[in-house]
């Protein structure tokens, strides 16, 4: 399991999940909250990093959104930078894949001596890929709309737990080429709600 802990910075208080020894690697997705039972893409890291699996502003028990602005992938890599300067560290790793893969472009690009590495995958760093038809996030494709509906009702606070428990997997089946595919993959212990 990974070890809860709070971190108090200059940009507010901020939840991480710790497990491995080795060189510190920061890790986290642009929108998920994250909790002990870790997450399917950091957890092989812990092998031989230091992983510290962190939950941006607004989400799990870190510190709270006061606007928008606050999300822009500027203003996460400020929260991190403050997480990794209150936990004493000179320079770290950075991970990430999806969103966070984009975090860790943009990271590698606003605080590049603060990095030792970068690892980045299955990211997007352009809008290329959400204008190609075979991509559901382009809207000539033909679950675009369904996507929409599915993003607005996990958006939505009047959304019960098992209607969420239901749209994320149609998701997730409609980001996988086959149902086994993602039925073997929700094997594999992960924390990161939407």
């Amino acid at each position: 399991m990974w070890q809860q802990q709070m971190i108090t910075t200059q940009r507010g208080q901020f939840e991480y999940f710790v497990k491995g020894e080795g060189e510190p690697l920061a890790i986290t997705h642009f929108y998920s909250a994250f909790n002990e039972i870790g997450n399917w893409f950091a957890e092989p890291f812990t092998a031989h990093y230091q992983v510290f699996l962190i939950n941006v502003r607004g989400a799990g028990n870190s510190v709270p959104l006061d606007n928008d602005e606050q999300m822009a992938l500027t203003e996460v890599i400020k929260d991190l930078e403050a997480v990794r300067e209150a936990l004493g560290f000179m320079s770290w790793g950075f991970a990430g894949h999806s969103t966070g893969g984009m975090l860790a472009l943009q990271y590698a690009i606003e605080a590049p001596d603060a990095l030792t590495k970068c690892i980045c995958g299955s990211s997007a760093a352009s809008k290329a890929y959400a204008s190609h038809p075979a991509s559901i996030y382009c809207p000539e494709n033909p679950h675009f709309t369904r996507i929409i509906e599915i993003m607005e009702a996990l958006n939505d606070p009047q959304t019960t737990r098992e209607e969420r428990v239901s749209l994320s997997f149609e998701w997730t089946l409609l980001s996988f080429t086959t149902r086994d595919n993602v039925e073997r993959a929700l094997k594999i212990p992960n924390s990161g709600r939407t």
